[in-house]
Order: structure tokens, then sequence, then C-alpha cells
């Protein structure tokens, strides 16, 4: 694993928390993990719903989940907890196909069976930038 205490976009709570982590794919986790801070370097991170979650500006919009009947390698797009509003489908560009609609407020990108996360590198980011766009409220 890679020293990230000099990376100010790593969360110390983050890093305990995978390190006691237990998952066949951790590395892919870290990669998803560093994927996703480096979509805007405003980006932060924390444990939240019991896994990594990522905020903008204090708005969580994504959170990893990596538990289930089977080991999960999921990447779930949502508008936080105390957001009412919802995401137009078709505002969300998906030419990999990558999202499975969850209903009318999140999404989910299931990394399982789609090969190393560092294929998906650019179209993912494009996703989240588009994402962010539409969720997180301009400053």
């Amino acid at each position: 694993m890679p020293d990230r205490t000099r990376d100010p976009r790593h969360d110390a709570s983050v890093d305990a928390w995978l390190a006691r982590l237990a998952h066949p794919r951790l590395a892919e986790i870290h990669a998803l993990r560093q994927l996703v801070l480096d979509v805007d370097p405003a980006i932060g991170e924390a444990v939240k719903w019991n896994a990594p979650s990522f905020h903008l500006d204090g708005d969580h919009f994504a959170t990893m989940r990596l538990a289930g009947r089977t080991p999960a390698l999921q990447l779930i797009l949502h508008l936080g907890a105390r957001n009412m509003r919802t995401v137009p489908r078709e505002a969300i560009a998906d030419p990999q196909a990558l999202l499975t609609w969850l209903g009318h407020d999140r999404a989910c990108v299931d990394l399982m069976a789609r090969g190393p996360v560092a294929t998906l590198r650019e179209p993912l980011q494009a996703l989240l930038r588009r994402w962010l766009a539409l969720v997180v409220p301009a400053a």
C-alpha cells in the first residue's frame, strides 16, 4: 500500500478502516478510492455507513459498498442523507453503461465483474464529474 501520510486528500480514519478490512479486492478498493479523490482536489472522505464515503463541500455524493452475502465492490452514487432531490437519468451521460439505477436519487457502479478499476478510470471519472455537477449545490 502506498504511503499516503503526505497526501491531504486521504483521511486517516479511512486509512485505519481500510487497514482492518479483509476483502479479496483490497487493491482495487484502494485504486477506486484514489480514482474518486482525483476527480476534484476539494473532494473529502470519511467512513460513513460503514464504508469509505466521499463528499464535496460537506455533501456526500458517493459511498463504496463492500459487504453483502458475497464481498462486493460497488460505488453507490447518491444525494446524501439530507437531500430530497432527484437525478434525471437522462441527465447523466453513461456511454459505457456503468450505472444501474437504484431509485430516483441513487445509482450503482458494480465493479466486481468489470475487471481492474484502472481500465475504467476515464469513463468513471467523467461520470463522477457529471454527477457532481448535478447534485452538489453550486457555491
